[in-house]
């Protein structure tokens, strides 16, 4: 069975599952009623999908939920680690500081 992509993407997948189960729904049903293949619903509650955010819409629409729910408390320190991973403040700093300018 694949890894999942990221703590993030298991943790998503988690949610939905659970949001699912509480409706006592199947895989099949929430898969036909946001128009999607089963096996790509099954991916993203194994969090070996990335969906896109028309598919987390969808999802959460289907569901009854806020999609902000299946994202909450999700952060850069849930995504795979990367080499030079810098948050928008962090670039201008060090944009700032190899230019000589002070912030």
């Amino acid at each position: 069975m694949p890894e999942p992509h990221s703590k993030a993407a298991r943790l998503f997948g988690e949610r939905v599952r659970d949001a699912r189960l509480g409706l006592g729904l199947s895989q099949e049903s929430i898969a036909d009623l946001a128009e999607m293949h089963v096996t790509n619903f099954g991916k993203i509650e194994r969090g070996v999908a990335n969906p896109s955010l028309h598919t987390i819409v969808r999802i959460a629409a289907v569901l009854g939920i806020d999609p902000a729910t299946l994202v909450a408390g999700l952060g850069q320190g849930d995504l795979p680690e990367r080499m030079h991973a810098l948050t928008a403040a962090e670039y201008i700093r060090e944009r700032n500081l190899r230019s000589g300018s002070i912030s």
